[in-house]
């Protein structure tokens, strides 16, 4: 299976997530950017209300595309130890969160200005995000929204790898994917168009939301 883009992801995973639509309280939080396109259409087709949860990937020092972790907004850190090839000494791992953490705090002022995250208690949340490789930055996400005291946290994805699956399942408390394929290299693999999300798209779909 691929996916044109991240509309037609998203057009295809409020497909599985259809019996949400309704559902008091239903929250949709797209993890910017690239997993806002695909939450746009979720929170559309369920007529639910969108917005974003800032979570930043903690790249390996040397190989920044692998995660060794994330951060999410809150104040939430996780570092997944076991994924490293080799021990990364505290003062690189802090080098790398002080500078994911100026990143997270610039989009966090320029998705939400002044306006606050919405309440989570008791809601139904729908974590949104355009695919899961290692699911680092998703786990942190749950953890960030987990101390909200939600009903119910749901992971939304088109695609992910069957590890990744995995580490989340064991946090959320539901994890709904369109496609989890055999042979996982990347996300980007399984969409036709997988160009990068910018600040202006994610500020235009909130706004439109």
């Amino acid at each position: 299976m691929d996916f044109k883009n991240r509309s037609d992801a998203g057009r295809a995973l409020a497909g599985a997530l259809a019996a949400w639509r309704g559902q008091p309280g239903l929250l949709v939080l797209g993890l910017p950017r690239g997993g806002v396109p695909v939450a746009s259409e979720v929170a559309s087709a369920l007529n639910a209300p969108l917005d974003v949860l800032v979570v930043r990937k903690l790249g390996h020092p040397g190989q920044e595309e692998f995660a060794m972790g994330a951060i999410a907004s809150g104040g939430v850190r996780y570092l997944d130890e076991s994924t490293l090839a080799w021990p990364v000494p505290a003062a690189e791992v802090e080098a790398v969160v002080r500078r994911e953490q100026a990143e997270l705090a610039r989009r966090e002022r320029l998705y939400r200005g002044e306006r606050p995250l919405l309440a989570l208690e008791d809601r139904v949340l729908l974590l949104v995000d355009d695919g899961l490789a290692t699911g680092a930055t998703m786990r942190a996400a749950v953890m960030a929204v987990r101390a909200g005291r939600p009903q119910r946290i749901v992971v939304a994805v088109p695609v992910a790898s069957r590890e990744a699956l995995q580490s989340v399942g064991s946090v959320a408390d539901e994890v709904v994917c369109v496609f989890t394929p055999e042979h996982f290299r990347a996300v980007g693999q399984w969409y036709e168009d997988f160009g990068q999300t910018s600040d202006e798209e994610v500020c235009r779909l909130l706004a439109k939301s």
